[in-house]
């Protein structure tokens, strides 16, 4: 028999099985992906001494696949049936088992599995694609210039905008409704800030709202002007003027519970909308933060129309009408829609000084922010939810929100995040961005998965230390520590508050530079990810927070083909690189749904 011929290397490899199976061997963790591969060979060439080829839908070879699998194999080819991944493997071995009637050779390309951005708003990001644009806004003047071109060709009742940050500009205090009243009177308007936890509204739109002068909001805060006193023992006392039309948190609902709904018609064009730009960077699941029962039974039936095609996990609002449906009915799931969590959100933005702080902000000193509802709503919420078969995830900002929220979590599960029946609950942290050093193991000691968001620490790294001083800056935006304490985290980019672009997300997350390279070397680059981190964390680990690591998330025998194709390897090119990269194409369930057309 010849020494290298296919049925001596059989032989060989069977008894080597044989051999790892009898003794163990085969199962010990750092032998396990080699025995793997030794078995897959064995199976190929059992295949390829049979003429008859297995029937798939399609083929694609010739690829640099990162499979994100366990081992995190890089592999050429890939064979497709029914919506789902059958086999991976080399050209060869792909070729010598399967045949279709389509195939593709991507020459060379890389494949990623599809990406999953695991806290976004996606209802809310389409629905604002009707609305004015005010993200990059240097001064309230150039605010003011977009609402005004805007107004001159949208004849709505209601001018609705988002995206400015007044930390962006020179002057760094919050505007007042004064300009807006002179320029629009009797108009209602509602323009919010970047991360939707402040708003800048009209008197016409307050008086709709019924907010006055002495209006209160538990969780929230109406801002008003403040007029000199007089001076006592040399100290100046100020009166709490007008208010200034600018709302935080809990305040801004006020106002947006009275804009008028859009229209079926306009909601569907607009998650059409939604869905393509999501497509074309790559994203073929999103988590959406935040949902109520009437728009997840809307995008339902988009899904199962065929219209709608982005796979989407809905975090449900804490509300009574989701929880009087949903905690009677339980959790629902289909291959493109998976409902079983619920959305809490202990606290507001930095950004905005309404995070809960454990101490005073270094720049409002007599402030430390505020939760957005009482402990005891928490803690009777959660406990309610511990006892069915849903997920918790919560918007902590503050470190003193981080540490309430873990304590309550801890309590409740306690320690193990695993219920008595056995019911594993993957109970989450959303943003987790300022977490006291000391609170920082609870997440590995309670099981608990933080959610994080490259981007935000790219954002924020100009005035975070303002907020926060030099101490305290350090363990803000900390995701390799929390990666060190829970053993994975999920990756997202909580659009529209940042750009929807995963690439930038994985950027900021080994970089922690801006798209412009600042600052030298990196912010607190002792938290950040490598880049087969960085990708897990928008792939395998965004599944598994999802509990959908059996069907996406990596490309693997039995998993939906969910995959994109990608004009540059983000894993081995330069770092500046990896914000231009171009998603080529993007397939859900073997399907094409984005295509790049090359301008020539």
């Amino acid at each position: 028999m010849k020494i290298n011929s296919p049925i001596y290397f059989l032989r060989v490899s069977v008894s080597q099985l044989v051999q790892g199976l009898s003794t163990g061997w085969f199962f010990k963790p750092r032998n396990f992906y080699s025995n793997l591969l030794l078995l897959l060979s064995c199976s190929f060439i059992l295949f390829s001494c049979s003429s008859k080829k297995i029937k798939v839908d399609l083929i694609v070879s010739h690829a640099k696949v990162y499979t994100v699998d366990g081992g995190f194999a890089v592999l050429e080819s890939f064979a497709i049936r029914d919506g789902k991944i059958v086999a991976v493997g080399t050209n060869a071995s792909i070729a010598q088992v399967y045949e279709a009637d389509s195939s593709m050779d991507v020459q060379g390309k890389t494949i990623l599995p599809g990406l999953i951005d695991a806290h976004c708003h996606f209802v809310g990001y389409g629905l604002g694609l009707q609305d004015c644009n005010l993200v990059g806004t240097k001064s309230f003047a150039e605010v003011i210039d977009r609402v005004k071109k805007y107004a001159a060709t949208n004849k709505h009742e209601w001018i609705v905008a988002r995206g400015w940050d007044q930390n962006d500009w020179a002057v760094k205090e919050y505007p007042n409704n004064k300009l807006l009243d002179s320029l629009f009177p009797g108009k209602p308007i509602i323009l919010k800030r970047i991360d939707g936890h402040a708003a800048l509204v009209s008197s016409e739109a307050m008086h709709r709202a019924k907010i006055n002068d002495s209006t209160e909001v538990p969780g929230g805060e109406i801002l008003h002007e403040l007029i000199e006193g007089k001076s006592i023992h040399h100290k100046m006392i100020f009166i709490k003027g007008l208010a200034t039309g600018i709302l935080i948190d809990n305040a801004v609902d006020l106002v947006e519970k009275i804009i008028p709904q859009p229209d079926a018609n306009t909601i569907r064009e607009s998650l059409l909308a939604a869905q393509q730009n999501c497509f074309a960077v790559g994203l073929t699941t999103v988590d959406d933060a935040g949902l109520m029962k009437n728009q997840i039974d809307y995008i339902d039936q988009l899904q199962k129309k065929g219209e709608l095609k982005m796979r989407i996990y809905a975090m449900l609002s804490d509300s009574l009408p989701n929880y009087e449906y949903y905690l009677i009915h339980g959790p629902y799931k289909t291959d493109f829609l998976n409902v079983r969590s619920f959305k809490f959100y202990a606290d507001g933005a930095l950004g905005s000084r309404g995070a809960c702080l454990l101490k005073a902000y270094d720049d409002q000193t007599q402030w430390k922010g505020f939760l957005l509802n009482s402990e005891a709503h928490y803690i009777q919420k959660m406990k309610l939810l511990a006892q069915k078969q849903f997920q918790v995830c919560t918007h902590c900002i503050g470190d003193s929100a981080n540490r309430l929220i873990l304590s309550i979590y801890g309590n409740i599960l306690s320690d193990t995040n695993i219920s008595k029946q056995g019911i594993d609950r993957r109970w989450r942290i959303e943003h987790a961005q300022v977490v006291a050093t000391s609170d920082i193991a609870w997440f590995g000691k309670f099981n608990i998965i933080p959610s994080v968001q490259p981007t935000h620490a790219t954002s924020d790294m100009y005035w975070a230390e303002k907020r926060l001083g030099p101490f305290r800056v350090k363990t803000a935006y900390a995701y390799n520590d929390l990666l060190n304490a829970a053993g994975r985290l999920a990756l997202g980019t909580d659009f529209p508050v940042e750009e929807i672009n995963p690439m930038f997300t994985f950027y900021a997350a080994v970089t922690r530079q801006d798209q412009q390279h600042f600052p030298a070397g990196g912010f607190q680059m002792e938290n950040a990810l490598s880049k087969r981190n960085a990708l897990m964390g928008m792939t395998s680990w965004a599944a598994y927070a999802n509990f959908e690591e059996n069907e996406k998330g990596s490309i693997e025998p039995g998993k939906f083909a969910d995959f994109i194709i990608l004009n540059e390897d983000p894993m081995t090119c330069s770092p500046e690189i990896i914000p231009t990269i171009k998603v080529l194409a993007t397939y859900i369930a073997g399907q094409k749904v984005f295509e790049r057309i090359e301008k020539k």
